[in-house]
């Protein structure tokens, strides 16, 4: 019997899927089986696939800014990765650079091609995806622990970003 309305189906000892694109989809679903669903949604970035489809979701990419050494603003960035909850105005990055604001602004947006606040937006809605992915807490917590302040905040930024609501994000990464 054929079911048109799933990618593909596991009965146990028997997979198929519905075609090439399908079939991707089946592995992933395989990995998440066998390793977990971080194993399969990493495979899926490296892929540039969704970790899940119903169908229609948006493409699910990480952009890392490039890392520059010598006077540069990467030891910044990375205090501001490990601090996302904190304030994280240019002033506090500048002086956690040793810089001016505006030498600091400038270098910044030379480095990693974006003015420092919509980087660390970016880096905050980053790591509600990832708290999304891995963990069960409730939207508003996770709002917190990245630093997006509340769960409307989160919302409008993760609809904004990846075109869906933290549930269906999670619903993707996570699976059914």
């Amino acid at each position: 019997m054929v079911d048109e309305s799933v990618l593909y189906t596991d009965d146990g000892d028997l997979l198929t899927s519905a075609g090439l694109s399908a079939g991707v989809d089946l592995c992933l679903h395989v990995v998440r089986g066998d390793h977990g669903a971080q194993v399969a949604n990493r495979v899926a970035r490296h892929l540039v696939v969704p970790a899940w489809r119903d169908g229609g979701q948006a493409q699910f990419i990480e952009r890392p800014a490039p890392v520059v050494q010598d006077r540069s603003t990467a030891p910044a960035r990375d205090w501001a990765l490990a601090n996302l909850g904190e304030d994280l105005s240019v002033a506090r990055l500048a002086a956690t650079a040793a810089m001016a604001r505006r030498t600091f602004v400038r270098r910044f947006v030379e480095e990693t091609g974006l003015p420092p606040a919509t980087w660390v937006t970016q880096q905050r809605v980053r790591r509600a995806q990832e708290l999304l992915e891995t963990t069960d807490l409730a939207v508003d917590d996770v709002a917190r622990l990245a630093g997006l302040g509340s769960g409307g905040s989160l919302r409008a930024h993760l609809r904004a970003t990846a075109g869906v609501s933290p549930t269906a994000y999670r619903r993707t990464f996570r699976g059914r």
